[in-house]
């Protein structure tokens, strides 16, 4: 069954509407009709069954059934990503949603080659929320990862105070014979916490950027006795936890 998300304006009682691009995703590439039925998507988490009653510019749904799933991961995970080379944002943003992430942070680290001026910012942001969306519904999540602007490190040290857990996925800790293992992180981790991952761009992070980070309580990670690209480094990490909270007992 299709999912889609849809924002608080368009949720009655009884109803939900389907506007903006997902009429034109409803109608000329799924072609649904009257009585097909989509799984709704609403901004506090909940999913409904709905079923199409009529068609204009818009989409008129009636809710069948509300849903019971548990499709999100028990912690709650923001990934900060140096900007990497060419696009491979676009796939760790893709990626990690579909992996349950929920929150990306842009971060323009000091190695990474990728500026972003005025111009090219909210260009980019808006290809990302469209990435992450279509991501989210492709994995049937019930909700939204949010992309923030791009951050400098001055701001992100400022965002991590209010999180749970600190990480940094740091090359040198890899290479630290006597390194913790990741479990031993995972284990003081409690459902509904915060958990907050830095990833370094291609090059890893500057030892200015680590020696501020590690100064504000971030803790350096090991993904294992190998070097990551960039790209890979996410998605180690998330997976990790999916299987750590969800596949464990």
């Amino acid at each position: 069954m299709q999912y889609y998300f849809i924002d608080q304006e368009n949720w009655s009682d009884q109803g939900v509407i389907i506007s903006g691009d997902d009429v034109h995703h409803v109608v000329h590439v799924m072609r649904m009709t009257q009585g097909d039925r989509v799984v709704c998507n609403h901004p506090d988490g909940r999913s409904a069954i709905c079923e199409i009653v009529s068609f204009d510019k818009e989409v008129n749904l009636v809710i069948i059934d509300w849903l019971i799933e548990l499709v999100e991961l028990p912690v709650s995970v923001t990934v900060v990503q140096a900007l990497p080379k060419g696009d491979k944002l676009d796939w760790i943003v893709q990626k990690a949603t579909e992996l349950g992430v929920n929150q990306i942070v842009p971060f323009q680290a000091s190695r990474s080659v990728v500026k972003w001026d005025k111009k090219k910012h909210d260009k980019k942001i808006a290809r990302l929320v469209k990435i992450a969306k279509e991501a989210a519904e492709q994995s049937h999540r019930s909700r939204l990862p949010v992309i923030t602007d791009l951050h400098k490190l001055e701001q992100l040290v400022t965002l991590s105070k209010t999180y749970s857990h600190r990480f940094i996925a740091y090359e040198e800790t890899t290479r630290a014979v006597k390194a913790k293992k990741l479990s031993q992180y995972f284990n003081k981790i409690k459902p509904a916490d915060s958990v907050l991952i830095v990833i370094g761009p291609e090059g890893g992070l500057e030892r200015a950027e680590v020696d501020l980070l590690l100064a504000n309580q971030f803790e350096p990670v090991r993904f294992g006795p190998r070097i990551l690209r960039t790209e890979t480094a996410a998605m180690y990490a998330l997976s990790s936890l999916s299987y750590y909270f969800e596949e464990t007992e």
